[in-house]
């Protein structure tokens, strides 16, 4: 009764007055919503529907870890703080919460069923083992045997071993156990790590059979405890909160910035349960003895028909692709690669620059600044590193440039969510090789993607500076679409110049004529020219605005859009997840139109552009909208003026905005809608048709001398070697 109250005050508080908003946390469950919908989605390959399924897990892992374990720790305050826009507490927020994933987990069910009927007619059959023939029982009782049994730790619970603690995101068998004539009733515990294969193969002619290590384990359970005792049986999961406060650790100055972040990441793995996950539905007795121990309300247990960790539709998607099996993924689609001989750094020296991944390939970046590492005249390189691959040429070339004798100075963020212990030994190594390593600011993340090479000739100081939208890192960016600004602008260096010495003294910039820079100059610049246009809008002159982000939560933006329908502004607004403005609300955002488009990548690029034609103005950022960007992080954009670098953002947003393959359209009651061809029209699927769009990306081969080499030009072949490799 009480559950249901909180719900109904969850729901009430969700439409009050100003209808126009939504809650943060609900618009990304429906973001979820719509990965999961892309597993079971006819036009989508099957090998890619599994892969979906993954994602949609692996999502809504990090979901609870991250935003329900802040909602949690949020219940523990004696202060009730609610949240700004639908004025919901942590606990009603939590109370919304629970059932939404409730009706996602029984939709996930329904998904993977017809995943293993697909799969079944394509020779792939999954193992019931729970009814097994004969002979099959004996096969897979000897393997147990022989290769699962001897590995497991199991474990009695009772008065004299206390509950053990359980580790994050592990899967689990837990029984109750009873001798026989014996009246009081123990548990037993297995832990199902990561000490053997977790998916198990068995060729049949011309089927696959497939099953999971932990289902095999729960079949012959009774083998591992005393003979009679097992009484009954379930698997579950348990995923605990992982919001680490980084100031928790900074009360000593003295302790270093490394060692209070490796510490806080040990403290990660023992905090508080959020989520209890069961295979199929868990004995009453099991459940309430786990919710006991690990203090978890019934609402917060989940039981699925589905796998525990969804993942392993990732390691299936790799066996079939290792069979051979290419129809079951999408077609082939590699980033244009440049010309050789191609020299970006020589280009950019005529005119201003814009890459597109995955559509172009990272590598003539990378090769810039491979040649900056060993060109005589580049006295130094600056850039900020936030989310790195674990085999980063980037951070190599860095690595040669100090070795080179180059002032080299890097900005990594240690807070970078998951990617903490990453960006903990790069920072090491970096440091070895002689480079300066920055480590932010104390109340801001540093989410910026900005790079600046110095060069000095003729005793003046010439600058190449990039501003992106998405990381250095060479494995997103076949996988994330982002932009990439290059510019050798002389402005806008010395710019980039100011706000790398401002983090070098814990500073924020807070003055800039050509860069965007979170958190002073950012939103400020972006609703000024909203103002612009519903200036425009009221004189009954042309007004219009077109945004590209991720998500949009924070509350002055959102007002300042309705602000703009209300005066009749055309809003455009394509976001991929967390969305939380209603579009087309009568009265209030009427002009306003919202879609997503989730399909094959990541749509990860911002770009904000207000007007059209020859008043278009128009930037690209790191940021988004939500609040953390536009107030708690250093974030960097640009205006483009390059005219014919407008006119092909302004392309590139038409054409997204006529998706109707991975695109979905929000309704004014918050939920969205897959946007389909209409009679006659022809399939448009922005994603792949931006491959020809950017096709012509890259100039012709620009002559360049070689750069000049000394003893360590040995390094130099290593880093080309690691370039060109797999090409």
């Amino acid at each position: 009764m009480d559950t249901f109250i909180l719900n109904e005050e969850a729901r009430s508080l969700e439409a009050q007055e100003n209808q126009i908003f939504i809650n943060r946390e609900l618009s990304w469950l429906d973001f979820n919503r719509r990965v999961l919908a892309l597993s079971k989605d006819k036009t989508v390959p099957l090998a890619e529907q599994m892969k979906f399924a993954a994602i949609y897990g692996s999502n809504l892992d990090e979901f609870f870890m991250v935003r329900v374990g802040s909602l949690y720790d949020r219940t523990l305050l004696k202060n009730e703080i609610t949240e700004n826009k639908t004025n919901m507490t942590a606990a009603q927020q939590l109370a919304a919460i629970m059932p939404k994933t409730a009706e996602l987990q029984e939709q996930c069910d329904k998904n993977v069923f017809r995943l293993r009927e697909r799969l079944a007619e394509v020779g792939y059959r999954r193992i019931d083992f729970e009814k097994l023939d004969r002979e099959d029982e004996k096969f897979w009782k000897k393997y147990f045997q022989n290769e699962l049994y001897p590995v497991l730790s199991p474990q009695i619970i009772d008065h004299r071993h206390p509950f053990p603690f359980l580790r994050n995101q592990e899967i689990y068998l837990c029984a109750t156990l009873k001798a026989k004539g014996d009246e009081e009733v123990s548990f037993g515990l297995i832990p199902i790590g990561s000490q053997f294969e977790r998916l198990l193969y068995l060729k049949k002619e011309e089927t696959v059979e497939y099953g999971l290590a932990e289902e095999l384990i729960f079949h012959f359970a009774q083998l591992v405890f005393p003979k009679g005792m097992l009484q009954k049986k379930c698997l579950f999961r348990v995923t605990r909160n992982a919001d680490i406060d980084v100031k928790e650790g900074m009360f000593d100055q003295d302790i270093d910035y490394r060692q209070v972040m490796s510490e806080l990441l040990k403290k990660r793995r023992k905090l508080a349960a959020v989520r209890l996950q069961f295979w199929n539905q868990p004995p009453q007795e099991i459940e309430k003895y786990l919710c006991d121990k690990l203090v978890l309300p019934q609402k917060q247990c989940f039981a699925q028909a589905a796998p525990l960790d969804l993942s392993c539709f990732f390691k299936l998607a790799a066996r079939l692709q290792a069979d051979g099996l290419s129809e079951l993924f999408y077609p082939p689609a590699k980033p244009l690669q440049a010309p050789a001989g191609y020299r970006l750094g020589r280009e950019v020296e005529t005119h201003d620059m814009l890459l597109a991944y995955p559509y172009q390939s990272m590598r003539p970046f990378i090769k810039m600044l491979m040649a900056a590492a060993f060109d005589p005249e580049v006295i130094s390189i600056k850039m900020t590193l936030y989310r790195m691959a674990h085999d980063s040429q980037i951070v190599q070339a860095l690595v040669a440039a100090a070795e080179n004798g180059k002032e080299v100075v890097t900005v990594v963020e240690l807070r970078a969510r998951f990617d903490e212990q990453n960006n903990i030994d790069w920072s090491k190594q970096l440091e070895e090789a002689g480079c300066t390593v920055i480590y932010g600011l104390d109340e801001y993340k540093v989410h910026s993607k900005l790079t600046l090479i110095t060069r000095k000739r003729a005793g003046k100081y010439h600058y190449t500076t990039q501003v992106g939208t998405g990381n250095y890192n060479e494995k997103t960016s076949e996988q994330y679409t982002d932009l990439a600004f290059v510019t050798t602008s002389q402005e806008i260096g010395e710019e980039a110049a100011a706000v790398f010495n401002n983090l070098a003294v814990e500073r924020l910039t807070d003055d800039t004529q050509y860069l965007l820079v979170a958190p002073l100059c950012f939103k400020s610049v972006l609703l000024a020219e909203i103002d612009r246009e519903i200036g425009q809008a009221r004189m009954g002159l042309p007004a219009r605005i077109t945004l590209k982000n991720n998500s949009i939560s924070d509350k002055n933006v959102i007002e300042k859009l309705e602000e703009a329908s209300c005066a009749g502004v055309a809003t455009d607004m394509i976001v991929r997840g967390i969305c939380c403005v209603r579009a087309g609300v009568p009265g209030h955002t009427e002009n306003l139109r919202v879609r997503s488009i989730v399909g094959r990548y990541l749509e990860h690029s911002r770009i904000y552009a207000f007007g059209e034609g020859e008043n278009l103005r128009i930037y690209i950022a790191s940021g988004d909208f939500l609040t953390r960007n536009t107030e708690r992080r250093v974030e960097v954009g640009i205006r483009i003026e390059d005219r014919s670098l407008k006119e092909k953002l302004w392309g590139l947003l038409q054409l997204q905005l006529a998706d109707n393959v991975n695109a979905r359209e929000m309704k004014p009651d918050g939920s969205y809608s897959k946007v389909k061809p209409g009679p006659g029209e022809r399939c448009i699927d922005s994603q792949m048709e931006l491959y020809e769009y950017f096709s012509a990306g890259f100039g012709a081969a620009v002559p360049e001398k070689e750069p000049r080499r000394n003893k360590k030009a040995g390094l130099w072949k290593r880093l080309d070697a690691l370039l060109h490799r797999g090409k």
